[in-house]
C-alpha cells in the first residue's frame, strides 16, 4: 500500500509540473513574445482556458500527502513555512494579475499587471525548483521528524543547511528554464502570427540550455546526493522513465525544426514527466532525506497513513481521477486549434 500511494503522490505532482508547467513557461515569456496590448492577450487566450484547473493538480497533490503521508505533510508545511507562504503569495499574484488586468482600459493599468503576471510566473518555477533541490539534497531532521531551516546560511549545502544554497539555487534555475522552453512549445503550438514566430524561435535556444543545465545539475546531484544517481542501475522503471526523458527533448528539437508545434510540445511533457518520475524512483522510499543521519529520513514505509483509510481513499480515488482526466480531454478537445484575442472588453 505505502508504494502505490507512493506512485499516486508522483502521478499528481508530475500531472501538475506538465500541465501548470506550460502557463508558468506562458507567463514568464509574455513580455518577450507579446510586444502589444492584443498580443498579450492572445497568450492569455491560450492559457485561458486551463491556468485555472491545472492549478488543481497542486492541490490534488497535497491531498495524496495528507491521506497517504500525513508525517511528510506535517513535517514539510512546518520546515518549509516561509517557503510556502512565498509560494502562495506567488499563486495569488499570478492568479489576479490574469483575471484583473483587462477589467480597465488603461496602459499603466494593464502594464502593471502583466509586469505581476511575469514575475509571479517566472519566480513559481524557481521556488517549486528550490524546493524539489532541497528534497534530494536532504534537511536537518530531529529524531521527532521535524526540521527548522533558515531561508540561506553559508550557500554550501552542508549542514547547516537553508533552504538556499548553490545547489538548490542551481535547480531552481534549471527548472525555470526547463519550464520557460515548455511554454514556448505551448505557445508555438496554440498562437499564429507574430506570437507563433516569436515563441517558436526560442523554443530550441532553452531547450539547448535545459539540455545543458540538466547535465550540470545532474553531476551537481552526484555531490550533494551520491546515493540518489548510484540506484538508477539497480532501477529498470527510473533507466525507462529517464530514456523517455531523452526521447522528449530529441522530439522537442525534431519536431520543432519541422514545423510540428503540436510534436515539439508532446516532447516537452515527456521530457519533464519523465524526469520527474525518474528522479523519484531513484530516491524511493525517502521522502524527507535527513542531511545528519539517514536513519532519520522519512520514508514511504514509516511515514505513512492508517492502512485501513488508505483503502477507503483508493476507492475515491479511483472514481475521481478518471472523471478528473476526462475533464482535461475535453476542455483540451473543446479548445483545439489555434487562439486568438479575444475582444478588448470580452474575455482576457
Amino acid at each position: 500500500m505505502p508504494e502505490l500511494w507512493y506512485a499516486i503522490a508522483v502521478l499528481m505532482l508530475t500531472a501538475y509540473v506538465v500541465l501548470d508547467g506550460f502557463d508558468f513557461g506562458a507567463g514568464a515569456l509574455h513580455l518577450f513574445v507579446a510586444k502589444s496590448d492584443s498580443e498579450r492577450r492572445q497568450v492569455l487566450a491560450a492559457i485561458g482556458p486551463y491556468w485555472d484547473g491545472n492549478e488543481v493538480w497542486l492541490l490534488a497533490a497535497g491531498g495524496v500527502l495528507f491521506v497517504g503521508f500525513p508525517k511528510i505533510l506535517s513535517s514539510g508545511i512546518s520546515g518549509f513555512y516561509f517557503a510556502i507562504f512565498l509560494v502562495l503569495w506567488s499563486l495569488i499574484l499570478r492568479g489576479i494579475a490574469i483575471e484583473f488586468r483587462s477589467h480597465v482600459n488603461d496602459s499603466i493599468w494593464r502594464r502593471t499587471w502583466d509586469l505581476g503576471f511575469a514575475v509571479a510566473s517566472t519566480l513559481l518555477p524557481v521556488f517549486f525548483g528550490a524546493a524539489l533541490g532541497n528534497l534530494i539534497r536532504g534537511v536537518p531532521l530531529d529524531r521527532d521528524g521535524w526540521f527548522e531551516l533558515a531561508l540561506f546560511t553559508d550557500f554550501t549545502a552542508k549542514d547547516p543547511v537553508g533552504i538556499l544554497d548553490w545547489y538548490t539555487v542551481l535547480v531552481g534555475v534549471f527548472a525555470l528554464a526547463a519550464l520557460l522552453g515548455h511554454g514556448a512549445t505551448f505557445l508555438a503550438w496554440k498562437t499564429d502570427g507574430p506570437v507563433h514566430e516569436r515563441s517558436r524561435a526560442l523554443v530550441r535556444p532553452l531547450h539547448a540550455a535545459v539540455a545543458v543545465l540538466w547535465i550540470v545539475v545532474t553531476a551537481a546531484t552526484t555531490a550533494v546526493n551520491p546515493g540518489l544517481l548510484a540506484a538508477l542501475p539497480g532501477r529498470p522503471l527510473a533507466i525507462f522513465l529517464a530514456a523517455g526523458a531523452v526521447a522528449g527533448l530529441v522530439a522537442v528539437f525534431a519536431g520543432s525544426s519541422r514545423g510540428r508545434d503540436r510534436a515539439a510540445f508532446l516532447g516537452s511533457c515527456s521530457f519533464l514527466a519523465g524526469l520527474s518520475m525518474a528522479t523519484a524512483a531513484c530516491v524511493f522510499p525517502v521522502m524527507l532525506r535527513s542531511t545528519s543521519d539517514a536513519a532519520l529520513s522519512l520514508t514511504a514505509h514509516n511515514a505513512g497513513g492508517d492502512p485501513a483509510g488508505l483503502r477507503t481513499a483508493l476507492f475515491w480515488f479511483a472514481i475521481g481521477l478518471p472523471l478528473a482526466v476526462l475533464y482535461f480531454v475535453i476542455v483540451f478537445r473543446v479548445h483545439r486549434g489555434k487562439v486568438v484575442a479575444a475582444a478588448d472588453g470580452e474575455g482576457y
